[in-house]
């Protein structure tokens, strides 16, 4: 039986996934990076943290690419955006949200994003009060897939694992739900499902509404 629900940020309850998708395509450019590769790395760190992302990078481009200025680059034009447009919440997000609440399910928050990061962009959202807590990035040890972060939020709601759902878009944040014992909700954003992803997810909803009609 669920009883709690823990939710990632970046690409199930807020559109900043598109929004980085444009940063790296930006800062691909002025790096001398094929736009097409560098959208084939940001979806091997999609869900992770700052460090495992900048260890990717280095990864597949290489030791002496500027990994550091070009995350700074990134960085500069994902705020330079939410500044001018704002960050969107993805479909049915509040709706959704509240709808659980009012269910009396208990609700937590699992974001490989750092923790001022995560708290502002919930405040401007109107989402911040939803949940009980926020387990932030920079708040673990080990960045998704590895299952710390979710363990973490199951054991401040007080619940077991079985009796939680995670709600995540990316592969890194299915594994590290599943392995730490939750069942898994996909809402795809970036990236469908697919045999990966099959792999480590319970339940697949194109909108968080799926999440609505469920349960």
């Amino acid at each position: 039986m669920i009883k709690g629900f823990v939710f990632d940020m970046d690409g199930v309850l807020l559109d900043t996934e598109s929004v980085c998708d444009r940063t790296w395509e930006l800062a691909a450019k002025d790096f001398g990076l094929d736009p097409k590769d560098a959208m084939r790395i940001i979806s091997l760190c999609r869900g992770t943290n700052k460090k495992t992302s900048r260890e990717i990078i280095l990864r597949e481009v290489g030791a002496g690419f500027d990994v550091d200025s070009y995350m700074a680059a990134t960085s500069s034009y994902f705020k330079k955006i939410e500044a001018e447009e704002g960050i969107a919440t993805k479909p049915h997000a509040m709706e959704c949200l509240s709808y659980l609440k009012e269910k009396g399910y208990r609700l937590a928050l699992a974001s490989s994003t750092r923790q001022v990061v995560v708290e502002k962009q919930l405040k401007d959202a109107g989402l911040y009060d939803y949940f009980e807590y926020l387990i932030c990035g920079d708040m673990v040890t080990n960045s998704k897939p590895d299952p710390e972060i979710y363990a973490t939020a199951v054991n401040h709601l007080g619940l077991e694992p079985s009796e939680c759902a995670a709600v995540e878009d990316s592969l890194n944040g299915l594994r590290s739900a599943k392995g730490a014992g939750l069942v898994t909700i996909m809402v795809p954003d970036r990236v469908g499902p697919n045999e990966d992803t099959g792999k480590v997810t319970d339940f697949v909803f194109d909108s968080l509404k799926g999440i609505i009609e469920n349960f």
